[in-house]
Parts: C-alpha cells; structure tokens; sequence
C-alpha cells in the first residue's frame, strides 16, 4: 500500500484526485450522484479512473441540479447506494492522498453519506487545488476550474461529470507543481501549510467566518520506528572476505567441493575478457538434480551467471538489502572504488538474524527512472532521520546516512541526463568525464537542507569546444534533474552548469592554481567548497587527480593556508552579552554562529598536514594523533560538532513535517533546560577550535 509522507515531493505524490456530483450546492443536505477519481502514482497520471459510479441518492434529483450535471432520476434509478459502493471507494483512497478542486465540499459531503449509512468515516489526508492554484498564481482574478483549465491550457472533456472534473483537477494539479517549486513549495507538509497560512489570512479577512462543511485533514504520520543496525554498518563491515573467486575452466564438481570446503554459498568467476560471473550452491544443485553425476565433469562457466549485481563496498547496509529485495536475489558483490570484487554478500551477513524492515531510499534512488521517482525516493530522507533519531543514532551518523542518499541522487541524475541525451541524438560522451559532489555532502554531513553543490571535470576540451558543449548541456539536464528531485538549486550557483564548476582537467588546475595564487576572498570561498569534494560517478581517476593536485598545491603554499585560518575565524558568536542566544525571528542560525568555524578549521588543519580524510570528526581525530595541540581539546570540538549537528538536525525534521522551510536556523524556545546548557556548551566549543587554530603547528 502507498504511504503518505509529510515529505513526499508533490511532484511524485501517490494520491487519488476525486469529484462527486450531487443533488444540491449545500453540503448539509446534499446527496452524491456520482463520484469519480484518478490514480496519481509517484505523480503520474492514469489513463483509466480507480472509481467511477453512478450512485442512486435515495431522493429526488431536483431539476435544477440535473440541468447542470445532466444527471437524472432516469440516470441512478437501479445504481448502487452509496453504501454499497463505500468499502470500493476506501479502498481506492487508503494509503493516498486525496485531492480535489474545492474539496472542503466535497469531503464534507462524503462524511455525511458515511454518517448517513451507519459507516465509521475517517477524515483523510487531503491537498486542496484551489488554494494551491491561489498560491501558485495570486493575480489570477478566478482560480475556479473552468479558469485555471483556460489558463493553463487544458481542454475539459465532460465539464460537470465527476470523471471529467476529476480527470482535469489532476491535468491542473500537475501543471501547478513546477509553478509552486519556484516559489518554494514542493513537499506535501509545504503545501499544508501554505494553505493553511492562505486560509488563516482569508478568516482574517472575513472577521473570523469559515466555510460550512470544510474538512481538516490530519497530519501526516511520520516512519514508523526502524532497527538501525542497517543504517549504521557498511557493506565491508559485514561482507564476506576475501571473497571466492575460481577460473572459468574449473569443474562443476570442484566448484562444489570447494563451497563445501569454505563454508560458502556462492563463487565468482572470472570470466571470458575479465568480466565476472557468479554461481551459486542452489545453481548447482539444480543442474546435479536435472543433469545427474554425468554433469560434475563439465566448466562452471557453463551455469555462471552475469553481469553481478553488487554494490559498492562504502555502501551502507540498508541500500544492500534494499537492492536484494527489489532484485529477487540472495547474493551480491562488494566492489571497491575501481570496481574489484572484494567481498561478498547474503541475507546472512546483511541481516546477521535480526529482525528488521528493509527501508529501500536507497535502492529506490538507484532504480529511478525518472526524476519524480527520484523525487520520491528522497522524500523518505526526513522520515528516516527521525526515526533513527527516536532510536537515539547520532545526528554525524545519520548526516552520514543523508550524504550518502545525496550522492546517490546526484550520481543517478547523472545517468538520467546522459540516457536522455543519448536519446535525443547527442551521442555518447566524447571523452570521459567524473561527477563530484562538493561541500557538506561531499564531506559526509549533510542534512535535510540540501542543495546543490556539484561539479564535472573531464579528461580534455576547452572552453567552446565540442566536449564543453556536451557537458553543458548534461550539466544543465542534471541540475535540473536534481532540484524536480528535492535537491534544489544553489543560491551561489556552485554547480555543474556554471562554467567555473565545468571544467577539463588541465583547466581545473589551472584554476586551482588561481584561486591558490590571488587568494582573493572570492576564490577562498570557491576553493574552500572544492576541497570538500568526493567523485560519485564517471571515471573517478580524472576526480580523484585534480583533487590530488588541489591539495598538494595547497599545502605547499603556506600564505594560502593562512588565509584560509583567517576566513575559519571569522566568528561571531551566537551568545549575547548576557549569556543568552541572540535570536532572529525567534531563532538561531547555527551553522554561521557554530558549525561553519569548526568544518572550516579541521579543513585548514587537514590541508596543512597533508590528511585525506574529508569528515570533520575524522580530520580531527587524525590531527590529534600526530600528537599536537591537547587530546581534549580536539575531543571538546568534536563533542560540540556532534550537538550542534544534532539541534540543527532535529530542527529540521520537525520544520519538514511541519512544513515550514528547512534551515540551519533552530528555535533554541522549543529546547528543554538540559538541552539548551548542551548548546551553549557547544558553542563553546567554537571557541576551543579557534584557540586550537591560532596554535602555529595547526
């Protein structure tokens, strides 16, 4: 069954937009005559109603009415009562959301044919058009439907029938979500409270007066509790190692005697021209049981199976099992960063005996074939944060977790766009090329607030050249991709479409070269971003060299190190003269006022000694063990690290419900006494760092 999240872009909604016709306008007394609706599934539209009826309303049909919907007692005379069709009608709408053009009447008069036939009615979670089309364009001077069908283009077959209305409410719907994305409503939780403001000022504006009838649909429940076991371990922390890998020329028999003697389920073999294939304990005993002993004498590569599918040996554990159950398989490949099989995977290792729901982002971001599945996929993000948080994993591990999911999306907007520039008749890439993703998500921690920040370098090319315009308009296609997805545009337009973050990779050096040698504030900020980056799709090789060089540059370059320190310094305190936050609007950006000097600092210590590690609390803890500077003072700023994360975090995961914009910017209000001493300690913390800053040897 679909589930409703708060989070759930609009753009991949599973929902039903539903119409009734009726005896009367007033809600009160009216009766349904009809009732239709359409299926939107992950935001698509199908071509054939869930629910289309006539329905026998027990009274005379006045003329009135019928000269508007046609509907006469002619029409319902032996039609189903409206009892009759309810248990066909729930099913059609549990586990969607319900959508309708005005639909407070609507639900109102579905209430009271409930109510009428003795059956328990449950309001449910629901998204009024109107209100939307009031949002989406507030000059509009009618947002009823016949105007907004005009407006947006849309031709209405069967004006005034339930099926016809219905069918257009949801060809309006989707014409309206790219017009609220611009203006910031995306998710499901944003329009119910964008509506719910609109509605607020229109009571105003009326003294208070609320429509007769109008329904108020319920909140959006959020996951349900989850063993985090899954989200906590990666796939080389549970595989098996070294994995079994035996030639293509080795007998069935050998093959079996093997698996027997290592105490395994399955072998890889290599195959003709390297690939890899796998066979199984269960492949084996099927060909014994069909072919007989005349068999074991036989090559293994016979029964191989390939390609294998695997994952990536950084790969959280949730994404394996997630892959396994959409796949139908019971054995995968761990790869490392250069594609070596270098483990292997069954639900054994993945679920080691314990009881857990597979929740399946992970696996839904890399089946994606469009970007409203994408989208969809990337609406469960909040809802896994907070139930990991209600099973008290900490927020750098489920930062981890979200990084991680973004990669993914960026990786798999990637492969999007190349597919639909195939399509269209622009070829192949002409020359390799690698995705990168930089900042918080490149580095690991990220949360709910995500938006783009990403790059392309490719192997050769200058500007205006064939390959540049290639990989301008893949760039393009997949920004674009990624904010329909939920990744939204950055501000600072640090992504791929901007020639400065598309780059050859001799010209991506001699960029860095820049930035290192004029060291204006600029390029600083520019650079700073980059050193944060990790390759998450293409020929990670080219990635992977000009970050090489960025860094090296960097660290031989001690005036440019210092201007880096100085940038990581630039900090003002949250905390008033008193003791007390300094709100703005009744809250307290901390990412400015706690996060940016500590991420900033342990990037400056990193580079000067020469650390890979792109983690925060990694870098820190590998300055420390060179043995410079105090062991609790690193301790202190990665325990301050860990808070702020968190305070932010929660933050946003009640902001995501709520509806209300995601933000570095917590109400420190809504923080119990404990939990506030915690932040204040924490941005103590900060303070720490910039003393551990202003030590030479950092």
């Amino acid at each position: 069954m679909p589930e409703i999240r708060p989070t759930t872009p609009l753009a991949a909604i599973d929902a039903v937009v539903i119409d009734t016709e009726t005896t009367g306008l007033d809600a009160r007394h009216a009766r349904v005559v009809q009732i239709a609706g359409f299926v939107l599934d992950k935001g698509v539209l199908a071509s054939d109603p869930v629910i289309d009826t006539l329905v026998d309303p027990g009274i005379a049909i006045p003329q009135a009415t019928t000269a508007i919907h046609g509907i006469s007692d002619q029409d319902v005379a032996g039609k189903p009562r409206f009892a009759e069709i309810a248990a066909a009608l729930k099913q059609s709408l549990d586990g969607r959301l319900v959508v309708g053009h005005s639909l407070g009447y609507d639900l109102a008069v579905l209430r009271r044919e409930h109510e009428a036939a003795g059956i328990a009615w449950q309001p449910p979670p629901a998204l009024d058009v109107r209100p939307l089309a009031r949002l989406a364009a507030p000059s509009l001077a009618d947002h009823g439907l016949d105007r907004l069908c005009d407006w947006l283009g849309i031709a209405i077959s069967g004006r005034h029938t339930a099926r016809g209305d219905a069918l257009a409410t949801a060809e309006v719907l989707q014409r309206l979500i790219p017009l609220l994305r611009e203006k910031g409503i995306r998710t499901v939780a944003e329009a119910t409270a964008a509506i719910a403001k609109l509605s607020e000022q229109d009571a105003r504006a009326s003294r208070g007066l609320m429509l007769v009838g109008e329904e108020t649909p319920p909140a959006v429940e959020a996951l349900p509790a989850l063993d985090t076991y899954a989200y906590r371990h990666r796939a080389r922390d549970v595989m098996s190692a070294p994995p079994l890998v035996i030639p293509a020329e080795t007998t069935i028999e050998r093959t079996l005697a093997l698996i027997l003697e290592k105490g395994t389920s399955s072998v890889f073999v290599t195959l003709t021209g390297g690939t890899t294939g796998i066979v199984t304990e269960r492949d084996l005993l099927r060909v014994v049981a069909a072919a007989g002993g005349g068999c074991l004498s036989e090559a293994v590569f016979t029964i191989a199976k390939s390609p294998v599918h695997g994952v990536d040996d950084d790969d959280f554990v949730y994404r394996a099992i997630g892959r396994m159950a959409r796949l139908g398989v019971r054995h995968l490949a761990v790869r490392d960063r250069s594609g070596a099989v270098v483990g292997a995977l069954t639900p054994r290792n993945l679920l080691r005996d314990r009881a857990m729901e597979a929740i399946v982002i992970g696996d839904a971001i890399a089946a994606a074939a469009t970007p409203a599945e994408l989208a969809s996929a990337w609406g469960m993000a909040a809802g896994m944060a907070s139930a990991l948080r209600r099973q008290g994993v900490g927020a750098r591990m489920v930062a981890a977790t979200l990084s991680s999911e973004i990669q993914a999306i960026t990786r798999r907007a990637a492969q999007l766009a190349e597919a639909e520039m195939h399509a269209s008749g622009a070829g192949a890439p002409p020359v390799a090329y690698a995705v990168m993703v930089l900042g918080s998500a490149g580095r690991g921690e990220s949360l709910l607030a995500a938006d783009q920040d990403n790059a392309i370098v490719y192997a050769e090319g200058g500007e205006g050249s064939p390959a540049d315009r290639w990989f301008e308009a893949l760039a393009v296609r997949m920004n674009q991709i990624l904010d329909e997805a939920g990744i939204v545009l950055c501000k600072g337009d640090v992504m791929a479409r901007n020639r400065v973050w598309r780059l050859s990779r001799e010209d991506w050096k001699a960029q860095v070269e820049g930035w290192i040698r004029r060291q204006r504030p600029l390029d600083l900020l520019n650079v700073d971003i980059f050193f944060d980056a990790t390759p998450v799709h293409g020929a990670t090789s080219l990635a992977d060299d000009v970050l090489s060089f960025a860094r090296e540059r960097a660290r031989a370059t001690p005036s440019f190190l210092m201007m880096l320190t100085k940038l990581a310094r630039q900090w003002r305190s949250p905390m008033g003269f008193f003791g007390s936050f300094q709100k703005v609007d009744g809250r307290v950006d901390l990412k400015k006022g706690g996060l940016m000097p500590i991420f900033t600092g342990a990037r400056v210590m990193a580079l000067r000694h020469g650390i890979a590690a792109l983690p925060t609390h990694e870098r820190l803890e590998a300055v420390k063990a060179l043995g410079i500077g105090a062991p609790a003072d690193f301790d202190a700023v990665i325990d301050a690290q860990d808070v702020l994360l968190g305070a932010i975090l929660d933050q946003q995961i009640e902001d995501a419900r709520q509806g209300v914009p995601l933000s570095p910017r917590v109400s420190v209000d809504r923080l119990d006494a404990k939990a506030r001493a915690r932040l204040k300690s924490a941005v103590a913390g900060v303070d720490t760092m910039l003393a551990l800053l202003s030590e030479g040897r950092l």
